[in-house]
């Protein structure tokens, strides 16, 4: 998916100063190079704020308040390492990570790692489903399975039928309701000392119910499909876009690309840092300090919006729940097939019409029914939400070190492993999410 213009296609004039009053068209020049520098990292921060990102981070705010508000800050460096060294995996050698894995690692542990991936995927697929069909039962008549299926139906119809870089140009117009919960803070009573004092001076609880909201909210920033997912769409830039080239094979564009990934990314991160933020903070402000600690549908979670939508808190709720779920459903599913695929040496691609890569649009429509059956199983969609949040962390950990050795290995990225401080940062992402993962089972009774 390439956003914006390839700066090679741009005039001279929006490249380089005018110093005789043309600051306006200098200027112009340089937001199109900055915006030409975005595109799969900031898809992936979009989709990281999904339904199952939402209701964790709404159940954390209402259950410890502004306790929580210090993971936002820890957590953007570490994912923003975690996804660039993902996204230089798939730049560098030009096929994903399950491809990688498939030419210089035992096959168990491919099998192994795409296993886990696959059940994690599948079971948020059809927790962020879920909470599509509750969220559009509180504006629309009629029951809440009805709603699971259109819109089960209706994501896995979208990907079929559309490629994703026009379907995600759309859709992510919706996710702009997200800022909603940054506005609440204006309307809202917050208490700014204790809001600066969460979020710098960590406080943590050695308890179960502590720890599990840990490893909920990393596990929901720092989410396994997103490492899959960012590696294959810097694949598909490479195929998709004619004279770009694996940076093994064209070294020479190295700078160039390493540099677009990094902005890329970072800007993304922060974008979903910033709205999940919000999000802990307006859950804090409403429900936690109206005495609501535990948020059981779809309706509690969205009241955190009425102090500043009123009448119309639903329906924002709505926008940003469905915005994101039509967005991250074709990735959930997409991600853990492309690594399928990759492994089973299928055509791969979102960008391909089906009948050019049946298989894996078979395993797409496999993984998005059966995450669709699970919410027939009665099972509750806000507390789905935040399980799956949790599998997500409990996964992240051993994936992670798995890209960490292949990201270091000459044998996988020649000269192009990665440097020295994201070896540091990434490292550090992996031991804080084992620690969390650690302490939920030592503190689970």
């Amino acid at each position: 998916m390439r956003m914006g213009t390839p700066a090679a296609k741009l005039k001279p004039a929006l490249l380089q100063p005018d110093w005789q009053g043309g600051s306006k068209r200098s200027l112009e020049g340089i937001v199109k190079i900055f915006f030409h520098k975005l595109g799969p990292g900031l898809i992936t921060g979009a989709s990281d704020d999904d339904p199952s990102g939402i209701g964790t981070y709404s159940q954390v705010g209402a259950q410890f308040g502004y306790a929580l508000l210090w993971t936002m800050l820890l957590t953007y460096p570490l994912m923003a390492a975690i996804q660039e060294i993902s996204a230089r995996i798939g730049r560098v050698t030009g096929v994903g990570i399950a491809a990688n894995l498939r030419k210089s690692y035992p096959r168990p542990l491919l099998y192994a790692v795409l296993f886990v991936v696959s059940v994690a995927n599948v079971f948020n697929l059809g927790a962020d489903i879920g909470a599509m069909g509750s969220a559009a039962q509180l504006v629309l008549p009629g029951k809440s399975g009805l709603y699971i299926l259109l819109f089960g139906l209706g994501s896995l119809a979208g990907v079929l039928l559309v490629p994703y870089s026009i379907y995600a140009k759309y859709l992510k117009w919706l996710t702009l309701s997200l800022f909603a919960y940054a506005g609440v803070v204006f309307f809202a009573h917050v208490h700014w000392a204790a809001v600066v004092r969460s979020t710098l001076l960590p406080h943590i609880e050695l308890t179960k119910d502590y720890l599990t909201a840990l490893v909920a909210v990393l596990g929901t920033t720092i989410s396994p499909y997103l490492f899959f997912w960012q590696a294959s769409q810097e694949v598909e830039e490479v195929t998709q876009n004619e004279g770009e080239k694996p940076l093994k094979s064209a070294p020479s564009q190295a700078p160039k690309q390493l540099d677009r990934i990094r902005i890329d990314t970072y800007v993304g991160m922060a974008f979903s840092n910033i709205v999940a933020f919000f999000i802990i903070l307006t859950a804090a402000a409403t429900l936690h300090a109206s005495g609501i600690t535990e948020i059981s549908t779809s309706a509690q979670a969205a009241k955190a919006l009425e102090p500043l939508a009123g009448c119309f808190a639903f329906i924002l709720f709505l926008c940003g729940i469905v915005g994101t779920g039509l967005l991250a459903v074709p990735v959930l599913a997409a991600s853990a097939c492309y690594g399928i695929g990759e492994a089973c040496r299928w055509k791969t691609s979102l960008e391909r019409k089906p009948a050019q890569a049946i298989r894996f649009y078979a395993a797409i429509t496999v993984a998005t029914l059966l995450g669709l059956s699970l919410n027939f199983m009665h099972i509750d969609p806000v507390k789905a939400l935040f399980w799956a949040a949790i599998l997500n962390g409990l996964v992240a950990a051993p994936l992670m070190a798995v890209i960490m050795f292949m990201a270091s290995n000459r044998k996988v990225m020649g000269a192009l492993v990665i440097p020295k401080y994201l070896k540091v940062v990434g490292w550090l992402a992996t031991a804080v999410m084992l620690c969390a993962s650690i302490g939920v089972f030592v503190t689970w009774k």
